[in-house]
């Protein structure tokens, strides 16, 4: 192992995350292309904890989920990886060279699991690649790094095996979603959990009304949550329903295709399984992102 965290743990462990952990650890560092061996200590505590260290060491009085702390400072243009012989002077007696300190507060990741839709242990390691890469210098200030340092996270964890949200996840979050359908009048219900690039899963259920055309489709009342939070770009979208395939209608066919042409759409019902492409339910489809509104002046 050419990484490794000196974890320890001021709140009751989480048992099997050691190892999970370490092996986030390990790919960050390959995904940074470093090949000499480098530890960083990791301290998970509490609310309290991190709020004490936010206030002592940047004046900020009030908790927050992760701060990093390096040993060895670098910018977004020129990270560790791109002077590996920094390390190769850095190394102690045992050969490990030093990258620096990670504080993560547990209550926090806990609360952001739940909001994200995601388990606590890939949170946990989500926050983990995120602070190291801050300790191999990079950042997320701008777009342009902020997209740079989230590729890198995405690559590492995805070695890692840890998934953001799996599709047995989403379908999940969608079946629960059906439970709060609002359906009188056809009686049959459908919920949705559309999950965005940041990782983040929106639910939606079909809400129904006496004037028909005022009924919402579940993958639209996603969709439309999603938007007004300012989520803009989305990988994948689970529907459920009870007796027959919820395939979207034309209309949510098109209202996906505005901000996620390329999104897989996964349904669900009655313990059956499908799934398609957009571009397979929307073929030809137009919107800002095929170039195809120019008339309108957008592109």
């Amino acid at each position: 192992m050419s990484m490794k965290l000196e974890l320890e743990w001021l709140v009751d462990p989480l048992p099997g995350a050691e190892k999970l952990l370490n092996r986030t650890a390990e790919e960050c560092l390959k995904a940074e292309g470093i090949t000499f061996p480098g530890y960083a200590q990791l301290q998970i505590t509490d609310d309290q904890g991190i709020h004490e260290i936010n206030r002592e060491y940047r004046g900020v009085d009030r908790p927050t989920d992760v701060l990093s702390f390096p040993s060895m400072p670098c910018t977004p243009d020129q990270t560790l990886g791109a002077n590996p012989r920094r390390m190769l002077r850095e190394r102690d007696e045992t050969g490990y060279c030093f990258l620096g300190d990670i504080i993560i507060s547990l209550p926090r990741a806990r609360e952001q699991a739940a909001e994200y839709g995601h388990s606590l242990e890939r949170e946990l390691c989500y926050l983990t690649a995120h602070a190291l890469f801050h300790l191999m210098g990079y950042d997320h200030m701008n777009d342009k790094d902020k997209e740079r340092m989230r590729a890198m996270e995405e690559k590492a964890l995805n070695q890692a095996g840890v998934a953001r949200v799996t599709d047995e996840e989403l379908i999940a979050l969608s079946q629960k979603a059906m439970e709060f359908s609002y359906s009188p009048y056809s009686h049959f219900k459908v919920g949705a959990a559309l999950l965005g690039k940041s990782g983040k899963v929106y639910t939606g259920c079909n809400i129904e009304n006496g004037s028909y055309g005022a009924t919402n489709c579940a993958e639209r009342t996603a969709l439309f949550k999603a938007i007004s939070e300012g989520e803009h770009e989305f990988s994948a979208i689970a529907i459920a329903a009870e007796k027959s395939a919820p395939w979207p209608c034309g209309i949510c066919r098109q209202a996906l295709n505005e901000f996620a042409p390329d999104i897989r759409v996964i349904v669900t019902w009655d313990g059956n399984r499908d799934e398609a492409p957009l571009p397979v339910l929307l073929p030809h489809g137009f919107g800002p992102k095929q170039g195809t509104l120019d008339f309108l002046g957008k592109e």
